[in-house]
């Protein structure tokens, strides 16, 4: 038996249209729902974003002062190295409570200083085989300073020391000349000046004293 059609094409053609656009919206319908819900979870992760940078600005703040503390203690760290670098360069490495305290043995009752002067000699070599040339610079020791106007030479350096005052009669200075001979402590002792004065007691009566001055190097280092 043969089927016979009665629908129209153009009413079979309709209703594919239709199933076509039904099915195109609701493609459409998915994609904005999903185009709807990736704005909401972009837009949430953004405003999340911009609360941990809010949030984040106080520690960044001290992040950055801390930064900053660190190179301003790095660069004192650095100075005070290169301070200490130049102290240890100059540094003359006597022990002046150690030579103030052989003096103080050396000097007997008889003597009464009135100076002691430390000066520091340079040994400058120009050239091999001349004599080496010597500047000096002082640091006095009278009240306690011993820190001069000149700055200590750097270098290879031997420290003149020079005493004066007064003795009771020129045997003592005698005396102690050979004292600081014999000490291993000092050398080249030589006296720059030796003469009689008078002098005045507590009771007004005058008396006779020898005043003088020497000078002696410390026997810290040898000259090659």
């Amino acid at each position: 038996m043969k089927e016979i059609d009665f629908l129209p094409e153009w009413y079979k053609s309709g209703r594919q249209r239709q199933i076509s656009y039904r099915t195109q919206v609701l493609g459409l319908g998915g994609v904005l729902v999903m185009m709807i819900a990736w704005n909401f979870v972009t837009t949430h992760s953004i405003s999340k974003a911009r609360a941990e940078v809010e949030q984040s600005k106080p520690m960044q703040a001290e992040a950055e002062s801390v930064s900053r503390e660190f190179a301003r203690i790095k660069s004192e760290v650095t100075e005070l190295r290169q301070k200490v670098k130049f102290m240890e360069e100059i540094d003359s490495n006597i022990d002046i409570a150690g030579i103030l305290a052989e003096l103080s043995f050396l000097i007997d009752d008889n003597i009464v200083l009135g100076k002691v002067e430390f000066g520091a000699e340079r040994f400058v070599y120009e050239k091999q085989g001349k004599a080496p040339r010597r500047t000096a610079a002082a640091a006095r020791a009278a009240g306690g300073n011993f820190v001069g106007k000149e700055a200590l030479p750097i270098g290879d350096a031997r420290f003149r020391v020079v005493i004066s005052g007064v003795a009771r009669d020129a045997s003592d200075i005698a005396d102690l000349i050979c004292r600081l001979e014999e000490s291993p402590y000092f050398c080249l002792v030589y006296p720059s000046f030796s003469r009689n004065r008078k002098m005045k007691a507590g009771d007004g009566k005058n008396f006779q004293a020898s005043e003088f001055e020497i000078t002696f190097y410390l026997a810290n280092y040898r000259e090659k």
